[in-house]
């Protein structure tokens, strides 16, 4: 991947420092001119110690170099401390927007996001990558304003002796060729590093999420070994960033004291030769050890290479375009759903075919199929969770892809096998997704308990201590009841078309005959698109879909379709399973 787009990312962070980023620049400048001019100082204080004899002249010439020093130093300190505080602001708002574009980004791209990377590694790179992307103000600055002192010492040695200029431009060119190939190479290692990194949270997120059934199996240490597995790559980039590191250092080490000494020798010579006085040679000291600091910046250029690859892994996030939505509304109709010659690829891997069908305004249809005949991947283009490779979906004769974003899910519903339940209750666990268009009040709640009604969820939420004021992670639910409050948010969301993705698995068969009353029922002004596992769910519906390995074989009622063998086959196998 191309370092151009994360070293653009890296500068729209840098610039989201505000004003702090300002005052750390402000207060590196200011400690970096006045580390210049100390010396210079201490050089005037030596030369006025060598001319002045004695008596009160003594003491008056001292007073001013003396007290200018003092004041430099303090400046330098006060630059110091006032740079660690505007380092520490200005980095944790680089990382608050970085963190805010990937979080806002992902839940944008949704689907796409899950198919492209695993949450534990969209996590790691929310938060680890993100952090050592979010130092790059700090090390940014600081590494620039280390030119200044180089960049002045080079010219006030050529005010004192061009040939101690010379000499330090000699050994400043040896020194920014080290710190080039480091951070070259850092950037590469730390790559891999946070690779590594991101493989092993991914798998410890897969693993706590099935942590019941690994103790049930008793298999704690062969998952731990699995989890663990890209720890020994993880090992191999941390010594190699290491080892790089220790090279660099030795290498800065070793140009370093040789620079000073080069300089120092120079200006013995000239001093012997009458061109330096005492105090110069002393301010050439001190500004070639300035200049030389140009070798300190090998910490900041590794944090610049780690933010570097951490914002390349950032940028293969925002690299996933989430999907773009039309502007056109919805106009008045009753939820007519037709799928043109709709083809659907994951992976390589085709999981829909050629599909056509019309599903008319306010019925029901079921979809069938034996496992992996692309039922889920049926339901997610119904309701443009995902869009197909190929072909198009309507509703009431508009493609999905033309629709505003609010008008389309207002008009979709979705309820799926394992819901998920956002909100701090009951109630707006419901009520999630319809609150964000409709203002709360006595409508919104009785649109809630009356969806939860027709889930079947009502009398189980009642019973409840708080009702639907009960926190969720408080609330003692079966998987049957969860899907009965995923089932009631559904219903409660969906203006014109219902979509019910194996949403009634785990319910027992009085219930989801309950439910599918409603379906019929209550529900029945809208269109219902129900992926279904039961011969009582299909029975029940006005036509009946049946798939097979990405393909319509058939349409028709459940009770024309049962005269065909394959069609029985289907419900045993499920039966089966």
């Amino acid at each position: 991947m191309s370092s151009r787009p994360a070293d653009l990312l890296i500068a729209r962070a840098v610039r989201r420092g505000g004003p702090w980023l300002a005052a750390l620049t402000a207060t590196a400048l200011l400690g970096a001119a006045a580390d210049l001019l100390l010396p210079a100082a201490l050089g005037r204080a030596v030369d006025a110690v060598v001319r002045t004899q004695a008596g009160a002249e003594a003491g008056f010439g001292l007073t001013g170099p003396l007290t200018a020093a003092a004041l430099l130093v303090a400046l330098v300190v006060a630059c110091d401390a006032l740079g660690v505080l505007a380092a520490g602001v200005s980095g944790a708002r680089a990382a608050r927007w970085l963190r805010s574009r990937v979080v806002a980004h992902t839940l944008s791209a949704g689907a796409s996001m899950t198919r492209h990377f695993t949450p534990g590694e969209i996590v790691t790179r929310a938060g680890v990558n993100v952090e050592e992307a979010g130092r790059t103000p700090e090390a940014v600055v600081t590494a620039a304003t280390l030119i200044v002192p180089a960049a002045g010492s080079v010219v006030a040695l050529a005010l004192i002796d061009p040939w101690l200029a010379v000499t330090l431009v000699a050994g400043l060119l040896l020194i920014v060729a080290v710190l080039r190939a480091f951070m070259r190479r850092t950037t590469a290692a730390s790559g891999g590093y946070q690779q590594a990194q991101g493989e092993i949270a991914a798998m410890l997120v897969g693993a706590l999420a099935g942590a019941r059934t690994i103790t049930a199996a008793g298999t704690e240490d062969r998952e731990a070994a699995r989890v663990l597995a890209p720890l020994p790559r993880l090992r191999a980039h941390g010594l190699a960033l290491w080892r790089l590191q220790a090279r660099a250092g030795v290498q800065a080490a070793v140009v370093v004291p040789l620079l000073e000494i080069a300089v120092l020798a120079v200006g013995g010579l000239r001093l012997s030769a009458g061109g330096l006085t005492v105090g110069e040679l002393l301010a050439a000291a001190r500004y070639v050890v300035l200049g030389a600091g140009l070798g300190s910046a090998l910490g900041y250029a590794a944090r610049i290479a780690r933010a570097r690859s951490a914002a390349q892994r950032l940028e293969q996030l925002f690299a996933v375009p989430p999907p773009a939505y039309g502007d056109r509304p919805l106009p008045p109709g009753p939820g007519t759903l037709e799928l043109r010659d709709v083809t659907v690829r994951a992976d390589g891997v085709r999981l829909l075919s050629g599909v056509s069908l019309v599903v008319p305004g306010g019925t029901c249809t079921a979809v069938v199929g034996r496992s992996g005949s692309g039922k889920s991947s049926l339901a997610a283009v119904a309701g443009r969770l995902v869009d197909p490779e190929r072909g198009a979906v309507l509703l009431d004769g508009v493609p999905l892809r033309e629709i505003g974003r609010e008008p389309l899910r207002r008009a979709v519903g979705y309820a799926f096998e394992r819901p998920a339940l956002f909100g701090e209750t009951l109630g707006e666990a419901v009520a999630f997704g319809l609150g964000a268009r409709d203002a709360p009040g006595e409508r919104s709640a009785d649109a809630v308990r009356a969806a939860a009604g027709a889930a079947r969820a009502d009398a189980f939420i009642r019973r409840l201590p708080l009702g639907y004021a009960t926190p969720v992670g408080e609330a003692p639910m079966s998987g049957g009841e969860i899907q009965r409050v995923g089932l009631a948010r559904a219903f409660a969301q969906a203006g014109r078309l219902l979509i019910l993705d194996d949403a009634m698995s785990s319910l027992d068969t009085v219930t989801e005959r309950q439910v599918g009353r409603a379906l019929t029922g209550s529900l029945s002004d809208r269109t219902r698109l129900v992926v279904a596992h039961r011969v009582t769910t299909a029975a029940q519906a006005d036509q009946v879909v049946w798939l097979e390995n990405g393909r319509v074989r058939a349409t028709g009622t459940h009770d024309r379709l049962w005269d065909d063998p394959g069609y029985r086959a289907v419900f045993r196998a499920e039966e089966a399973s």
